[in-house]
């Protein structure tokens, strides 16, 4: 795409080519295309004005170097939306406005020759007083060069940054966008950041929603801090401190939407494929693993031949993730996982919990009064009978919906590659707010009636 169709203002890219993909996505509001719906476009491309007085107004504004042949500016410049009698040139985010970046620290060194001659000077003349303390040596430059710039300055000019000025607004232009790269859609993204509007750290300047974006982006991709923070122009530190802060209040904020269902809603959300065959059926369960770098023995997996987490899933009929266990070593049992993590506390008489053939815990749950489905055993003899392939095919028939969500758990690749060391103690965490996102998701069945 030609730099004419670009916005010309320093670090705005709304250019027609984004314009164009947002008019063929789908309105959800009005139920087509948004090109043919009676939704305004997100922006316009407005045209350099011919009048030569206005063309060097423009290009006053704008303050280009190298200004194109054609001059776009987008409606996001306009206190009008557009050029008007009143306000005919840009004059809203033009790009240098926002605050210097801070100068890197530089180390001085001093060294202190002393000859015969300066010996003999020292003697001469009356020392003169100079003192230079650690504080004074160590001392940051780009603080002496910004004092102007405090903290009550950085967040008046962190208020008056708009979408414009965001990364996140130029990431997520759709659904698509939005799901690639926190793994929810675009609305369902937009109301998450207003939730988490007052746990913000006021010693971040970057707007709030670029933080929980590249906390998402993170968790969905796995990428490296080093690449995240030159996408959101900031320092790996601070990336890794914005990242650190949000995994703790995103699953403080996101904790509840992992909720045990209550029997009754159960029963009203199940799927017509257990209605037939398992009218009483509370909940699925199975393990799942994910490597790491640790060097442990209690984490190594002979499965895997490697050092693993482990935890388990819970997922009601319906496809909603009700529980999520904290994070074991490979080497514990799917039975130990199960007595250790607390689901047990959870069930009541009468339920019905369906596993694979792993989870030898009939013993645990017969204790409760709770009755375990699980595929048929060979045991001595040679092949299953005629009834017991049939009740084994039923039971893998609907035990397919937990391994559909732990799959949505492993979209996230956090969960699904190896686990970088330095985020290994916020894996519980970890587990727990994928869990959450997972269920902020569209239904996993939709035969519910």
């Amino acid at each position: 795409m030609s730099s004419g169709s670009t916005c010309a203002v320093v670090g705005c890219h709304n250019n027609s080519r984004k314009l164009k993909n947002a008019l063929e996505t789908f309105c959800l509001e009005h139920q087509q295309l948004r090109r043919a719906c009676p939704c305004s476009p997100p922006y316009a491309l407005h045209s350099m004005l011919r009048k030569e007085d206005r063309k060097l107004a423009w290009l006053a504004a704008l303050r280009l170097k190298h200004p194109p042949k054609r001059v776009y500016v987008c409606s996001f410049h306009f206190i009008d939306k557009k050029p008007t009698e009143l306000h005919p040139d840009p004059e809203l985010y033009l790009g240098y406005d926002r605050p210097p970046p801070k100068k890197r620290r530089k180390l001085t060194r001093t060294t202190l020759s002393v000859t015969a001659s300066s010996q003999a000077s020292i003697s001469t003349q009356p020392p003169e007083p100079h003192l230079h303390s650690v504080h004074t040596q160590w001392e940051d430059p780009s603080q002496q060069d910004h004092q102007y710039c405090d903290r009550s300055r950085r967040k008046d000019v962190q208020d008056k940054m708009t979408q414009c000025d965001e990364v996140a607004y130029f990431i997520l232009q759709n659904d698509a966008d939005a799901l690639l790269y926190t793994g929810i859609a675009l609305e369902t993204f937009n109301t998450l950041v207003s939730t988490l509007e007052g746990y913000d750290n006021n010693e971040f300047t970057v707007p709030v929603r670029d933080q929980v974006l590249m906390t998402l982006m993170k968790l969905k991709s796995n990428r490296v801090i080093g690449d995240l923070s030159r996408q959101f122009h900031i320092s790996q530190i601070m990336a890794s401190k914005i990242i650190s802060h949000w995994l703790d209040k995103l699953e403080e904020v996101l904790r509840p939407l992992i909720p045990w269902l209550p029997k009754e809603t159960i029963q009203a959300t199940m799927p017509e494929a257990f209605k037939k065959n398992f009218p009483n059926a509370t909940c699925i369960i199975d393990c799942s693993e994910t490597r790491n770098l640790g060097s442990r023995g209690e984490s190594y997996s002979h499965y895997y031949s490697h050092n693993t987490v482990k935890y388990l899933v819970a997922v009601a009929p319906c496809g909603l993730i009700m529980f999520v266990s904290a994070a074991y070593g490979g080497r514990c049992s799917d039975k130990f996982i199960t007595m250790d993590s607390g689901i047990l506390t959870y069930l009541k008489p009468g339920d019905e919990v369906m596993a694979d053939r792993g989870f030898t815990i009939k013993d645990l749950l017969f204790e409760r009064k709770v009755r375990l489905v699980i595929p048929a055993f060979t045991k001595k003899r040679r092949q299953l009978t005629e009834e017991q392939v049939t009740y084994t095919r039923r039971i893998a028939n609907v035990r397919i919906h937990v391994e559909r969500a732990i799959r949505r758990l492993k979209v996230y690749k956090i969960l699904s590659q190896i686990v970088p060391i330095s985020m290994a103690p916020k894996v519980d965490k970890i587990l727990r707010i994928c869990a959450a996102l997972v269920n902020l998701r569209e239904d996993l069945i939709r035969d519910t009636q």
